[in-house]
C-alpha cells in the first residue's frame, strides 16, 4: 500500500524542515521495489515557496486542495519564523481542521506547532517544539502539555518535533512504524545519520550551553573538561578559582543554575554516553561507572536515564551499531 504524504510549507519557512522529512520518505522508496510514500508539497499557491535561507522549493497543490486530497495518511507542518503569520490566517486553520479528521497522522516539525495549536488541534496534547521556542508555546496555549527538551513525542495521534534534524528523527520513526525497523536503519545509513535517535533524548547538550554561558566560571570549566575523571572535589574547586567553596557554589547557581557537583556529573555522564560509542572497547555498565566516577552501574543506568531519557543499553543499541557502521563504511576513504 502507498501511503500519501503531505507537507505544508510557506513563505520564511525553515528549508530542512520541509526537505529533512521529504527525503526520508523519498529515500525510503528509492530503497524499495515498489514505490512506499506518495508525497505532495502544499501551500498557499503553486509555484515557488521561499525559504528562510533564501532557497525556494516548488508546491505542486495549495492548501485549499487538500481536501481533495483525502484521504491523506500523513500530514506535516514545516516550521520556521513565517509560521508566525501562518498562524493569524483563517482560511489555513480553517482547512487543517477540515482535514485534520481523515489524516492518520497530523504533526509539526519544529515551530510548526504553532500553527497547529493555533487552530486547536494540539488541545490537551503532549507536544515538543524547539528548545528555544518551547517557553512561548506553552504561554500562549496553556491547553498543550509542553515537553521542553524532547525530540518528538506523539500523543492522542499528533505528532510534534524539536528544531531542523528532529524532523528527521521523526520521519525515520514514522518509517519504522509503517515498514519496520529494518527499512528504518537503511535509510539511516543512507542518509548518514543515526538509526533514529530516541523521542525523548535530550535536544541539546546543556554542556556547550553551560560553556557559553560561563562568565567567571570558564577557567574552571576548562579544566573540568581537560579530564573529568580526575576527583574534583568542591574544596579543590574553591581553590583553583581562589573563593570559598559557598561562594563557588553561588557562582555556580547565579551563571550556570546547577551546583558544582551536579555540573561535574553531567560533565561525565556525557564522557559515559561518548564512551557507549565505542564498539572497540565495549566497556561494561560497571567499568564506566568506575572510569567516570559516577558510582556503581545501577547508579549510572538511573542518571542516565534521567538526564538522556533513555536507558544506557538502549541508547547503546540503536547508536553504537550505526556509529560502527558508518566508520566501517568510510574506513576505505582514510
Amino acid at each position: 500500500m502507498t501511503r500519501h504524504v503531505a507537507l505544508f510549507a510557506y513563505p520564511d519557512c525553515q528549508l530542512l524542515d520541509v526537505s529533512g522529512p521529504w527525503q526520508v520518505f523519498a529515500s525510503a522508496n528509492a530503497l524499495s521495489p515498489q514505490p512506499l510514500y506518495q508525497l505532495t508539497l502544499v501551500a498557499d499557491a503553486v509555484g515557488p515557496v521561499a525559504t528562510n535561507g533564501g532557497l525556494a522549493v516548488h508546491a505542486t497543490h495549495t492548501y485549499h486542495q487538500l481536501t481533495h486530497l483525502l484521504p491523506l495518511d500523513t500530514l506535516l507542518v514545516a516550521g520556521g519564523s513565517g509560521v508566525m503569520q501562518q498562524r493569524e490566517i483563517a482560511p489555513v486553520k480553517q482547512v487543517l481542521c477540515e482535514v485534520a479528521p481523515e489524516v492518520r497522522r497530523l504533526g509539526s516539525i519544529c515551530s510548526g506547532a504553532f500553527l497547529l495549536a493555533a487552530a486547536g488541534l494540539l488541545d490537551g496534547c503532549r507536544v515538543t517544539t524547539h528548545w528555544r521556542h518551547a517557553q512561548q508555546l506553552a504561554e500562549e496555549y496553556p491547553a498543550l502539555r509542553v515537553e521542553l527538551d524532547a525530540l518528538y513525542i506523539e500523543s492522542n495521534g499528533r505528532y510534534t518535533s524539536a528544531g531542523v534534524t528532529a524532523g528527521i528523527d521523526l520521519a525515520l520513526s514514522l518509517v519504522e512504524a509503517d515498514h519496520g525497523a529494518d527499512l528504518a536503519g537503511r535509510v539511516a545509513r543512507e542518509l548518514v545519520v543515526f538509526l533514529q535517535r530516541p523521542g525523548g533524548q535530550s535536544q541539546f547538550s546543556e554542556i556547550l550551553r553551560h560553556q557559553q554561558e560561563a562568565g567567571p566560571l570558564r577557567r574552571l570549566l576548562d579544566q573540568l573538561h581537560a579530564d573529568p575523571s580526575i576527583d574534583h572535589g568542591l574544596e579543590s574547586m574553591a581553590e583553583l578559582m581562589a573563593v570559598s567553596p559557598r561562594h563557588l557554589t553561588r557562582l555556580f547557581r547565579r551563571h550556570l543554575n546547577t551546583t558544582p557537583g551536579a555540573y561535574l556529573t553531567q560533565l561525565r555522564l556525557e564522557q559515559a554516553r561518548l564512551a557507549l560509542l565505542n564498539a572497540r572497547e565495549n566497556l561494561s555498565l560497571e567499568r564506566l561507572a568506575q572510569r567516570w566516577r559516577l558510582g556503581g552501574a545501577e547508579q549510572l543506568r538511573r542518571q542516565f536515564q534521567r538526564y538522556y531519557g533513555v536507558s544506557p543499553s538502549v541508547y547503546r543499541q540503536r547508536f553504537a551499531s550505526s556509529h560502527t557502521d558508518s566508520l566501517q563504511e568510510s574506513t576505505p576513504c582514510l
